[in-house]
């Protein structure tokens, strides 16, 4: 592995053995990190927001953390501990990178957050497998330091979960591309140097062979972002108008027709992200705490659903690790990523609907009394994640025609 050196706690320059990582990880956590507080207590204002209600330099300053934390993982040989050498990575194995994860989340770290997990796991992994040469050596190692960042410019107001309905175009001009139309629902693309944009590039072939693939620079003159006030308040989303922004042919992400290839790539990369890594709500340790500080543990209910939140937190995680040695192996998303989205969300539900019964009336108004009223914010927040990224049905059609071989439904 590569890593950076004179980094205090970085790893040696060699495959080393689990337990000997193990031991490297926890040393240079213990020096950059506090360890977060075990057993029964909760901070005195907890967070289990799914999505965020920040002003706008809020969220600045969180991405801002966010991205400091990745930089400072990468350079000590724990931020791409998968990835090769040549792109900054410690080149060791999914089994490593497991041991990390697992321990980096008994310390308290900056907030995580979506702009900076698309631009990691979702379009960094895209480039890398479809980019050109000059496309990786361009993107890869700069988004997966979070040097610069990455939106989606997938979803459309007209096309609603059919991807391949949309109707942004892109017109070749000689050289390179013309662009006009509109996307929505673009998570941090105010903050965002790039955008990955799918866009229709012939219309007279089937309408999934007619869309290509492009990198566009969020400051192109063209460009005009809108964020979407939320009724929760915040601004996660975005509306993108793009008019006749001019891109080089240089940024084409594949061959002509190849985005809903491109697409297909990048949303497995994101429904197998959505299924474990994604640090969102509350989870199955913040619910035994709940229910222990309301003294309902010997409810065999409350048993049941405690237990049930678990084993499928669990059967989350272990198919992000089936899935993520595969991918170190040379596969690309499949249905894996489909069937680990819907256990994950469902599980968030899951969880909401049992801190819900918990708590009962304690959940509708903020009466002051700590770790109450903020799983208000998971209970709401829950159902959007199974929208994001391909709702349930869209999952369901995935796994039964694409996995399963099953007849298509009728459209």
């Amino acid at each position: 592995m590569t890593p950076n050196p004179g980094a205090s706690g970085s790893v040696d320059a060699q495959v080393i053995d689990v337990d000997a990582f193990s031991e490297k990880c926890v040393a240079w956590l213990d020096e950059h990190l506090d360890r977060r507080e075990t057993g029964p207590a909760v901070a005195a204002d907890p967070n289990y927001a799914i999505f965020h209600n920040h002003t706008h330099d809020e969220e600045r300053a969180l991405i801002d953390a966010a991205r400091d934390w990745q930089r400072k993982r990468v350079d000590a040989g724990f931020g791409a501990i998968t990835w090769g050498s040549e792109w900054g990575g410690a080149g060791l194995t999914a089994s490593h990178e497991r041991v990390y994860v697992g321990l980096e989340r008994q310390y308290t770290t900056p907030d995580r957050h979506e702009t900076v997990l698309v631009t990691v796991e979702l379009v960094a992994p895209t480039l890398h497998a479809l980019g050109t040469e000059e496309q990786r050596q361009r993107f890869v190692r700069p988004f997966l330091r979070t040097d610069e960042l990455c939106c989606q410019l997938f979803s459309e107001p007209g096309a609603g979960s059919d991807l391949a309905g949309l109707s942004t175009k892109a017109a070749a001009t000689g050289d390179g591309w013309r662009i006009n139309g509109q996307k929505v629902w673009s998570s941090g693309a105010q903050f965002s140097e790039w955008g990955l944009l799918i866009a229709r590039t012939d219309t007279t072939v089937a309408k999934h062979r007619g869309m290509t693939a492009f990198m566009v620079p969020m400051d192109a003159p063209g460009v005009d972002v809108r964020p979407i006030r939320q009724s929760s308040g915040g601004s996660t989303f975005n509306e993108v108008f793009l008019t006749d922004v001019e891109i080089p042919d240089s940024l084409r992400i594949g061959a002509e027709g190849d985005g809903w290839k491109v697409a297909l790539t990048t949303l497995g990369f994101e429904r197998n992200s959505s299924a474990g890594i994604v640090s969102a709500g509350g989870n199955s340790a913040d619910l035994v705490r709940l229910a222990k500080s309301l003294g309902i543990t010997d409810d065999p209910l409350v048993r049941q659903q405690l237990a049930d939140a678990a084993i499928y937190e669990r059967a989350s995680a272990l198919m992000v690790a089936r899935y993520a040695e595969r991918e170190q192996s040379g596969a690309v998303p499949g249905v894996e990523g489909s069937i680990g989205k819907l256990v994950w969300t469902q599980n968030l539900k899951r969880i909401g609907d049992a801190a819900a019964s918990f708590l009962g009336p304690k959940i509708l108004a903020d009466t002051g009394e700590p770790n109450t009223f903020a799983w208000t914010e998971h209970l709401l927040g829950a159902p959007g994640y199974r929208i994001a990224g391909g709702s349930d049905e869209i999952q369901r059609n995935i796994i039964g025609e694409r996995g399963l071989g099953l007849p298509r439904e009728p459209r």
